[in-house]
């Protein structure tokens, strides 16, 4: 079958003609041969299709702690590969050359989803990530990658803004074995304005996946000078993940810079992340984490009970890790939440493309 006619599913017609895309909260409406917001789901001939099933925008090996995942399988390398197009309309995207194409010629490597498993097992990676853009838009062939992967005993992972509807996202997480989630900021304000969405939805994936599913689940916002970065809006944000999350869930403060439709904000200081994570922790919150700067502290993973460190980066580089494969704290036993095994090395800080071409 031609991925451009792949079909699509979680869809209804209404009354007035019209079909209906029910994936995301954005609802959309369509007559005939239009293009959902995403760019990606379109409706021909009465059907839904997804027109970029099996074509990717490239793949890459990278750190896990790149997605980032500081504590799922620390030190461990990823697949990595997005399609295109987004269900969101950040006005800050730091990916926008690939989440807000429109050009499929984009689309430069066809794979299907065992050779997507086979070449992650070959090349010894721990995990696929679904990233780049949000898989959401793409998952029936992010649901078949994770089914494939997990009979080559292949891990998966959701890189999202987590924007679904409930039906839709319980079907696409059971497929998911750690995610982390974009949570953009925490008024709807922000969302509305900045991303063309709601606060609520992404709210309300993370509560299902930490209350719901045995998803490993970490978050990161992105801090925006003058937008969401606010010591109000952040110990709120704060205060939520404590009450209806827990203590453990990893949260990663990272920077912003100048791109898309935003060139004219300045880079997020490194003094406002080090604030946050300050903000973070005396909120309760366990594991807290710096992004796209260089802070060692930022980066580092300490046990909760005696404040030992544990996991000490460089960048995306391990300095020193001292997590038991039963995943505690060596010195006081405490268990420090994640997903962890035996650590033999490090991928390292590397970056590594690869081609993988295949007809789907």
């Amino acid at each position: 079958m031609n991925e451009s006619e792949y079909p699509g599913r979680w869809w209804h017609m209404l009354s007035d003609g019209r079909m209906q895309c029910d994936l995301c909260p954005r609802d959309c409406r369509l007559h005939e041969g239009q293009r959902g917001a995403c760019f990606v789901r379109m409706r021909s001939e009465d059907r839904m299709v997804l027109t970029t099933y099996g074509r990717s925008s490239g793949f890459c090996i990278d750190p896990i702690e790149k997605k980032p995942l500081n504590q799922f399988y620390p030190g461990s390398s990823i697949l990595s590969f997005g399609t295109a197009g987004c269900n969101l309309a950040c006005k800050f995207c730091q990916n926008w050359d690939i989440s807000k194409s429109r050009d499929m010629d984009r689309l430069a490597d066809q794979a299907s989803p065992d050779a997507i498993a086979k070449a992650a097992l070959a090349d010894g990676c721990k995990s696929v990530a679904f990233t780049y853009n949000d898989p959401i838009i793409f998952a029936e062939y992010a649901m078949d990658i994770a089914d494939a992967c997990h009979a080559q005993g292949v891990q998966t992972v959701a890189v999202t803004a987590g924007y679904i509807h409930e039906a839709p996202r319980r079907e696409f997480f059971a497929k998911m074995d750690a995610a982390n989630v974009d949570l953009k900021a925490f008024t709807d304000d922000f969302y509305y304005k900045l991303c063309g969405a709601r606060l609520k939805p992404v709210l309300d994936t993370l509560t299902y996946l930490r209350h719901e599913t045995d998803v490993w689940v970490e978050i990161t916002t992105l801090l925006i000078p003058g937008k969401n970065d606010s010591n109000a809006e952040i110990e709120a944000e704060c205060k939520w993940i404590r009450k209806e999350l827990g203590p453990d869930v990893p949260v990663h403060f990272t920077a912003f810079h100048p791109d898309y439709k935003m060139p004219d904000i300045p880079a997020t200081p490194a003094a406002t992340l080090r604030r946050a994570r300050e903000i973070a922790l005396g909120e309760g919150l366990n594991y807290v984490f710096t992004g796209n700067v260089h802070d060692e502290r930022g980066g580092t993973t300490y046990c909760p009970s005696c404040r030992t460190a544990l996991i000490v980066r460089d960048w995306y580089r391990i300095e020193e890790y001292r997590v038991t494969a039963e995943g505690k704290c060596p010195d006081c036993g405490a268990v420090i939440a994640g997903r962890y095994g035996e650590f033999t090395g490090q991928f390292g800080r590397r970056r590594i493309p690869i081609a993988i071409h295949t007809p789907v």
